[in-house]
């Protein structure tokens, strides 16, 4: 369920009913291209790069719903975010480790400037410094005003992280409130955190 959400607000699959309003306009049935080119970008689960392409390419496939315009220095903008980018920037993204591929995932959809972005799942599969890290870049972000819409199995991360978080529990939202008053809310703490 919670994947679903995210990706139906981005149009695929598109919502079956209900409706989608993102700054005041229904893009419930919108295009992917439309979605993408008015502020909303996805990095999807399981770190999809283009695996034959550069760090670079990898980068300028982000900037295709908003033209390339600013393309050298959004690029340079994702190299400070992502120092590892940088060194890696003519490696072809295959040859990369899972949390390097994970922020070049990241780093392409943040190349379309979006206003919103949709994340799932950035954490799965990495180890334990490499998500403080990707934890640290989305404080980072959050910090300068980006909407960041986040699904993620790390609770104790996403609620720190989060102005607003909900539990979903089969495709229904079951509690919602602050990060902070999820945190330390009994059934969240016992469910998610290990009763900690």
């Amino acid at each position: 369920g919670k994947s679903t959400l995210l990706m139906s607000i981005f149009g695929q699959p598109r919502a079956a009913s209900g409706q989608i309003i993102y700054q005041g306009t229904d893009i419930t049935q919108k295009s992917s291209h439309y979605i993408a080119s008015n502020g909303i970008a996805q990095s999807p689960e399981g770190r999809r790069v283009f695996p034959d392409m550069s760090v670079e390419e990898n980068l300028m496939m982000g900037t295709i719903p908003i033209g390339d315009k600013h393309s050298a220095e959004d690029m340079q903008r994702m190299f400070e975010l992502f120092p590892r980018l940088k060194e890696r920037r003519n490696q072809r993204a295959m040859t990369m480790s899972g949390g390097e591929q994970q922020m070049l995932a990241i780093a392409r959809a943040l190349m379309s400037r979006p206003k919103l972005l949709l994340l799932d799942e950035p954490s799965l599969g990495l180890a334990p410094i490499i998500v403080k890290q990707i934890f640290s870049t989305l404080r980072e972000l959050a910090a300068t005003g980006m909407t960041i819409f986040l699904v993620e199995q790390n609770a104790n991360h996403a609620l720190k992280l989060s102005d607003r978080a909900y539990v979903m529990v089969n495709g229904e939202i079951r509690l919602s409130g602050t990060g902070k008053e999820l945190l330390v809310n009994e059934e969240v703490r016992n469910a998610y955190l290990g009763g900690h």
